[in-house]
């Protein structure tokens, strides 16, 4: 290298993320406004998507055709009921279901930057830390119990002692099932984690500039979406 050269920076992707994420979050708010068939059709289509991008790991990771049935069954219950369950419930499960992975994500993601420490299991998701585990469940348990709060808030309480005698029960049974939804999501990411490494690929695809593929962005929904199915009673 010559005197003087500067050293090429490798260019950042963060722009193009930013964009992505936008332009995903413009495109799931407006299903969400929406409602009714055109959510419909927008959480199949993710489902759809996310199923093919499941089976392209499990054809690389996978030669015995019995070994390759048995996963795509698997992938069948566990992506297509909580797919289902989506569409199923109504919108306050729905709301309650995507708010609880987005403030795990990001709790666990302020929690792990900024605490550090120990790794969970850093052979296969070496981001993930131990405190980045308890912020998310933080974030789960509060946005579980807000949620709850609200919907009870606007129900038609006159008074903030009655407000409190029936919302408090219920927030704080809400924010305990945070918890266990704040785990799922991070089981959920833990187990598309996996299935990279096996496969030997850094994303489900490179359907989303900057993200990867779908798979990427649901695989903490899945899970919460089968549990808040089951425990709405969908069927």
């Amino acid at each position: 290298m010559a005197d003087g050269e500067a050293t090429k920076k490798p260019k950042s992707d963060l722009p193009v993320r930013v964009a992505s994420a936008l332009v995903m979050l413009a495109i799931a708010l407006t299903a969400l406004w929406m409602g009714g068939r055109v959510l419909d059709a927008f959480l199949a289509l993710v489902v759809l998507v996310t199923f093919a991008e499941y089976c392209a790991l499990i054809f690389k990771i996978t030669q015995k055709p019995l070994n390759r049935l048995l996963a795509v069954i698997f992938g069948v219950g566990y992506i297509g009921y909580a797919g289902y369950a989506l569409i199923a419930a109504d919108s306050y499960y729905l709301i309650a279901a995507l708010g609880a992975v987005i403030f795990t994500d990001v709790f666990a993601y302020f929690f792990g930057r900024g605490i550090g420490g120990p790794k969970i299991a850093p052979r296969i998701s070496p981001s993930k830390t131990w405190a980045g585990l308890v912020g998310g469940i933080i974030g789960a348990a509060l946005w579980l119990g807000a949620w709850v709060s609200t919907f009870h808030y606007t129900s038609g309480y006159t008074s903030w002692a009655d407000f409190w005698e029936a919302t408090s029960e219920d927030s704080l049974g809400a924010a305990a099932i945070g918890i266990i939804l704040a785990v799922a999501a991070q089981s959920g990411d833990f187990f598309e984690s996996w299935l990279k490494r096996k496969a030997g690929v850094k994303d489900s695809s490179n359907l989303i500039p900057g993200h990867g593929g779908v798979f990427d962005r649901v695989d903490g929904v899945i899970p919460v979406a089968f549990i808040v199915g089951l425990l709405s009673g969908v069927a």
